[in-house]
């Protein structure tokens, strides 16, 4: 299906958010006009999408990477900070 235009500044700004000057909910605000739970959720699917790894494979497997450490972190009992129980 391809990726939108919406899809692919999202990526961008992912890219490069902290270039931004401010919070970051504040430019997701300003410049997406969504609400920061609701890109996160689009970018949550997103990131799964094979059109968007290819698009930026380095941003969309760096969010996954992420994504997995905080799962599995919260599945742990941990916070996504601390070190593995080992």
């Amino acid at each position: 299906m391809g990726l939108s235009e919406r899809d692919c500044a999202i990526l961008d700004f992912e890219r490069m958010w902290w270039t931004v000057p401010g919070p970051k909910e504040l430019a997701i605000r300003h410049r997406f006009d969504l609400s920061p739970t609701r890109y996160y959720q689009l970018l949550g699917l997103l990131i799964d999408s094979a059109d968007a790894d290819a698009y930026d494979p380095l941003v969309v497997r760096r969010l996954r990477r992420v994504r997995d450490r905080r799962r599995r972190a919260r599945y742990e009992g941990r916070s996504a900070g601390e070190p593995p129980v080992r």
